[in-house]
């Protein structure tokens, strides 16, 4: 008796997933191109002119700039990958009192918007009117004695809130990790410390590398705290030199590509070393053999590790949160209670404006949407560019991280040139907004995914094929349940992500379709701080209370997480 061949869905949905990813990339890819190369009028689109000036003038007139940039991104991805690593061994491979309690809270800094965080720091350690020098000055003290407005200032803030990003995506692969490992290790008398060194950081070192890759981009396109903390400290860096041209009359968009575009460079310098790094050498620690996770027991040192827990958690999210209440509940923000005017009336006027409230069930509507949608895309996404023997896997993956190389500024741009040309009526809709996410998300779902399939032994794999099961079978059977931590763990970030994006929404916004992020931007540059303060505590407390409601809709499965 013949048996009819089982249909092969790989080469499928293989080619339909690398189509869409394709088109969502290429096609901004392409206008962002053309106009990096207008050295004519700066509103005509398509470009009269076409010469390389944009690309010249940047190592003539804007070499300060770069130089700007690349310092403050180093330092800053230094700083988030040591408090991402930290956290994440200390929570995942101690015995650390409260742990589940303390991973929810190590993800709250990532609830508030760059643009949240930046604005706390800059009430909390501002010069002459920031609380803690106010302080100062009231004890008899002369002078300043923090000042957030300078270099370190700014990549401190970008580090605070990345740290978390860089925590989750290494905290999926340590919970992937066999512990087996690392009891070796102490067997053999090696110390808590030295095993979490030369076992625990090289065995999660994929994910340890895709953070710092994506923590890095992220930091070259950083543009809240650049934009409140670098601006007054006259410190400027490519995404606040790009909205200075977008914001000039004409628009200088042509300089704005230019700059934008030669990120891409640098990134591509990091994923070329990654690959290179990730394909020496072989990090599978999810075998055929059952495990159970276990932590260490570290004695009396555990209570110290839950000091710097809560160390993290009092300088991301207490004392940001604290001074910003303290600043939206005034007239005119001070910390000197005896000289404050108390009032509501910033809460009053900030929900008395119906945009703000349409643009917070937006924001958290295209969030959900966005992350349910993207996360198996990107699940796929990685299968085919790690385990597929697809000719040119890498050259795919070199496409996925181009949004997250390119300012979101600018490739917001080049998303409104790009769907203005297209005859399909979305431009000003919802619609546009999801798509536009969905792209610039993509290195985001790829880079914390990637870590985990990484240390999937293939041969799982290989064994359900052996045994019979088609493509589609292993996949829902094997790679996707082995890959349930890294899938929750970008669902969370993603939906987090796309609630507080800024850059990309900046420009396709419609009067229908407004979000949160620019909303609050506006609110900063037209009125005070106290308005403001009040409605970046409206955006946080919606984004956490949706994720309560998510986590115990979802309780069983985050159990996962755990």
């Amino acid at each position: 008796m013949n048996m009819k061949p089982r249909f092969n869905w790989q080469p499928v949905v293989s080619a339909a997933v690398i189509v869409v990813v394709a088109f969502l990339v290429l096609l901004p890819l392409v206008f962002l191109v053309e106009e990096s190369l207008n050295v004519g009028d700066p509103m005509a689109f398509p470009p009269q002119e076409y010469g390389f000036r944009n690309y010249i003038a940047m190592f003539d007139e804007d070499i300060n700039v770069l130089f700007n940039t690349v310092i403050i991104a180093v330092v800053a991805t230094i700083m988030a990958i040591l408090i991402g690593f930290t956290l994440a061994w200390i929570l995942t491979r101690t015995n650390v009192p409260g742990r589940e309690l303390l991973e929810r809270l190590m993800e709250l800094p990532y609830y508030m918007t760059p643009l949240v965080g930046a604005l706390a720091w800059s009430v909390i350690a501002g010069p002459k009117s920031g609380f803690v020098n106010q302080i100062w000055k009231a004890w008899g003290g002369s002078g300043d004695i923090v000042n957030v407005y300078g270099y370190f200032g700014i990549a401190w803030i970008m580090a605070l809130f990345e740290g978390t990003v860089a925590f989750v995506m290494i905290s999926a692969s340590m919970k992937s990790m066999d512990p087996a490992l690392e009891e070796s290790a102490r067997v053999m008398g090696a110390s808590k410390l030295r095993t979490m060194l030369t076992v625990t950081l090289p065995l999660v070192m994929p994910g340890v590398l895709g953070a710092t890759l994506f923590v890095f981009a992220e930091m070259l396109g950083s543009f809240a705290a650049a934009l409140v903390i670098g601006i007054p400290a006259r410190i400027y860096v490519i995404t606040t030199a790009i909205w200075d041209s977008t914001l000039s009359y004409p628009p200088d968009y042509g300089r704005a590509s230019a700059m934008g575009l030669s990120l891409f460079v640098v990134m591509f310098a990091m994923l070329t070393f990654y690959r290179w790094r990730i394909n020496k050498g072989s990090y599978a620690t999810i075998t055929g053999k059952a495990f159970r996770p276990r932590p260490m027991d570290m004695g009396k040192l555990a209570w110290l590790l839950l000091g710097v827990c809560l160390l993290y958690v009092v300088l991301a999210v207490v004392l940001p949160l604290a001074a910003l209440i303290m600043t939206s509940l005034q007239r005119f923000a001070t910390v000197i209670l005896s000289q404050a005017e108390w009032t509501l009336a910033n809460y009053q006027t900030a929900l008395s404006l119906g945009p703000i409230r349409g643009a917070l069930g937006n924001s958290l509507m295209l969030g959900f949407g966005v992350a349910s949608v993207g996360v198996i895309l990107m699940a796929l996404l990685v299968w085919i560019i790690y385990r597929s023997r697809i000719r040119g896997s890498g050259a795919i993956e070199y496409l996925v991280m181009f949004p997250q190389a390119v300012p979101r500024l600018v490739f917001g741009l080049a998303l409104l040139w790009a769907w203005l040309n297209i005859p399909i009526p979305i431009y000003g809709t919802l619609w546009l907004l999801a798509l536009a996410y969905l792209t610039v998300m993509l290195p985001l779902g790829v880079r914390t995914l990637a870590g985990v399939v990484l240390q999937i032994d293939k041969s799982l794999e290989e064994c359900a094929r052996v045994c019979g099961a088609g493509w589609a079978y292993q996949m829902r059977t094997v790679t996707l349940p082995l890959l349930r931590p890294g899938i929750l763990a970008a669902w969370l970030l993603i939906f987090m992500a796309c609630v507080r994006e800024l850059g990309t929404s900046v420009f396709l916004m419609g009067p229908d379709a407004r979000v949160i992020a620019p909303s609050i931007v506006s609110a900063f540059a037209s009125s005070g701080t106290e308005l403001t303060a009040a409605m970046a505590l409206i955006q946080t407390a919606t984004v956490v209370v949706a994720l309560v409601i998510l986590f115990r809709l979802t309780r069983g499965v985050t159990k996962e997480m755990s």
